[in-house]
């Protein structure tokens, strides 16, 4: 129960990594907001997570939407403790193909979604001076660019770059901001992501997803509850001296 009397809150916490998180987080004894664009999907992953769970409707892209939602939490749990920025989303196309559409979209939600709810977040949190825990969810592609993934690969090296700034910036006032970067994770976006890659590769469907997941040293894609355990120790006392760091949890696939 290392998370006992915190509140968390877990953007696009409906499914994938995010729910597991959230999961993990009650066990450990938080109450967790799940937030998410899907509100009836938040709230039945609320009520199947237990333990004083509630979903709430967020859409990172809208500044109104990220400060009712600091608000709601705050009326209902008296403060945030943790806030674990994972709403993300996936686009890939070749370079010549790049539309301004899908660099507007993908960084609106994977880059400024995630900016300025850390911000609204973190400003909560130094009014309440009890300090807290920020957990940007990165990934392995902002260590490295690929060819048809670009503008993603971009927004999650953005994300690994703002994480170092925000934790060098807020951990004067006790609030410690870092990251975790996934590798190749069997979520409902990986059908997604394997489709594209069918589309752009002339592969056949599912086909990107095995050779993927057979590249990994550990023997298999990650699953959404193998990231559990960094983002429990994140939250923790455990990790109160840990400032700006990106943490690989990829099965041996990143070294840094």
């Amino acid at each position: 129960m290392r998370l006992e009397r915190k509140t968390a809150v877990v953007t696009g916490g409906a499914r994938g990594i995010g729910r597991a998180i959230a999961e993990g987080y009650a066990r450990e004894g938080a109450r967790v907001c799940i937030a998410d664009i899907d509100e009836d999907a938040a709230r039945q992953a609320a009520r199947d997570t237990g333990g004083g769970a509630f979903g709430l409707h967020l859409d990172v892209t809208r500044m109104d939407s990220i400060n009712r939602l600091v608000g709601e939490v705050e009326a209902r749990a008296g403060g945030i403790d943790i806030l674990v920025n994972n709403a993300a989303i996936f686009d890939m196309a070749p370079i010549e193909e790049i539309t301004e559409k899908s660099y507007d979209r993908v960084f609106a939600v994977n880059v400024k979604g995630l900016l300025f709810t850390l911000q609204a977040v973190a400003r909560a949190m130094i009014a309440r001076g009890k300090g807290g825990k920020i957990i940007n969810m990165a990934s392995q592609a902002g260590r490295r660019g690929e060819g048809l993934v670009a503008v993603y690969c971009a927004s999650k090296a953005a994300v690994i770059s703002l994480t170092q700034s925000a934790g060098l910036g807020l951990i004067k006032h006790k609030i410690n901001v870092n990251g975790i970067a996934p590798g190749v994770v069997d979520t409902p976006m990986w059908d997604e992501v394997d489709a594209l890659f069918a589309r752009y590769e002339g592969r056949p469907p599912g086909e990107k997803k095995r050779l993927v997941g057979e590249g990994v040293p550990y023997g298999r894609m990650g699953k959404p509850e193998d990231h559990v355990g960094c983002a429990v120790f994140l939250a923790a006392p455990e990790s109160d001296y840990v400032v700006a760091q990106t943490f690989n949890v990829d099965g041996g696939q990143w070294m840094s």
